[in-house]
């Protein structure tokens, strides 16, 4: 089956020499959850950016189903959706009215049963006669939400949906983003709270300095690079690791009071039996201990960290 998104060796530099990104290479399925993670100024924006046709590449393509962004950019920019960091909206239009007007923009007919459905389910339709000066910072990253669908897309790009909206909105949100994949919409997300692609997202990439260091299934990747971590609660705080466990990579945690040892569950020897008999041995007591398994996070400040 052939890629909704193919991105192929797409490079930007700007005029001053940066490099913003080295070569990019990146298919995404109809229907799949992505989520682009990197930390601030690794190049998510500009990519996304340059798929959207809002910045121009410096060479590579970008095909969407197939039409290049740069010779079929009507075709292509049609069918996708665009929700970016920051809110840009005509204060003095209505909520009704902005999507209506977005959705004409794309050649698309008015379908006033299309647009009620779309500020139902974004908790709108009782907004849609105020002007968006009036709105909450909240319901305007709602109506930012409603534009970007107004046309109906194929692909919807979500950047840093969730930057700075309340717990029900990030809800709603991602129960939007659950059926629209049911519908085959694809979704290609940037996000800060990791744990929210670690649950939602069907792949990962990992973008640092402009290059995608990795690119992987979330459940594979997890089960990869995911490790599983001990930690030993003290009966006594320790003001250091004693010279008899320095053999061991452990660290101290919560101001002493916790011992932290990282390990790989799949390996044929943990170390935990002898770790723990050597800490009988030093004659250090502890009351609990507790077993964690890594997150998405722990592995992804791992990688660009090390620069997988």
């Amino acid at each position: 089956m052939s890629p909704v998104l193919s991105v192929s060796a797409v490079k930007k530099t700007y005029k001053s020499g940066q490099v913003a990104l080295h070569e990019i290479d990146l298919t995404v399925q109809k229907g799949e959850i992505f989520a682009l993670l990197g930390p601030n100024g690794a190049g998510k924006t500009t990519l996304i950016s340059i798929i959207c046709g809002l910045v121009s590449m410096t060479s590579g393509q970008v095909l969407v189903a197939g039409h290049d962004i740069v010779r079929d950019y009507r075709a292509a920019r049609a069918m996708i959706g665009l929700v970016p960091q920051e809110i840009a909206l005509d204060i003095f239009a209505t909520v009704e009215d902005t999507v209506r007007f977005t959705r004409g923009l794309f050649g698309r007919r008015g379908a006033p049963d299309r647009i009620e459905q779309l500020l139902r389910d974004l908790s709108l339709w009782d907004k849609r006669g105020a002007r968006t000066m009036e709105l909450s910072g909240g319901m305007k990253r709602r109506v930012m939400i409603a534009k970007a669908l107004s046309h109906d897309p194929d692909i919807l790009f979500l950047d840093e949906p969730t930057a700075g909206v309340d717990v029900n909105l990030r809800r709603d949100m991602w129960e939007i983003v659950r059926r629209l994949r049911d519908r085959g919409v694809t979704i290609i997300l940037t996000t800060h709270y990791i744990e929210e692609a670690e649950e939602m997202a069907d792949r990962v990439g990992v973008i640092d300095r402009g290059r995608l260091v990795l690119v992987e299934e979330t459940a594979a990747l997890m089960r990869k690079f995911g490790k599983r971590r001990l930690s030993i609660m003290m009966q006594q705080r320790m003001e250091a690791i004693p010279p008899e466990l320095a053999s061991w990579p452990l660290r101290l945690e919560a101001g002493g009071e916790r011992l932290v040892y990282d390990f790989d569950a799949k390996a044929p020897d943990t170390g935990i039996p002898r770790l723990l008999r050597d800490l009988g041995t030093a004659g250090i007591d502890y009351k609990d201990l507790e077993t964690s398994r890594n997150s998405l996070e722990d592995i992804f400040v791992d990688l660009v960290e090390n620069g997988a």
